[in-house]
């Protein structure tokens, strides 16, 4: 049984934005099955201020499931200012202890975790 992992992206308000989703959604996929894992369940952030954040469900998934890994296509998907950035990524591997694996500009995870 290959081990589970957990995406996230950040989705533009624009409702033309479903084939572009899809299309990022099998990427992560076919990334995460190319490094030996399954994609489980993708969490997506929609700027929008009526919907929960999807970071917060990821985090609250994370912390609950057996899950240890998080891929996202580019840290943009995060935020846009490099600070936040950091924070998220450091939140998911320092205070969760799970990996976060870059689609975008690294094809390993960079972790300080266990």
């Amino acid at each position: 049984m290959t081990p589970a992992m957990f995406g996230y992206m950040r989705q533009l308000a624009r409702e033309d934005d479903k084939d572009e989703s899809e299309a990022i959604k099998r990427e992560l996929a076919a990334h995460a099955s190319r490094e030996g894992f399954t994609l489980e369940r993708l969490f997506i952030e929609r700027l929008r201020a009526d919907e929960e954040s999807a970071f917060f469900s990821l985090v609250d998934a994370l912390k609950s499931a057996e899950v240890r890994h998080v891929i996202v296509p580019s840290l943009w998907h995060f935020a846009r200012l490099p600070g936040l950035q950091a924070a998220m990524r450091d939140h998911i591997e320092r205070e969760i202890g799970a990996r976060l694996w870059v689609v975008q500009g690294s094809s390993t995870p960079r972790s300080n975790a266990s």
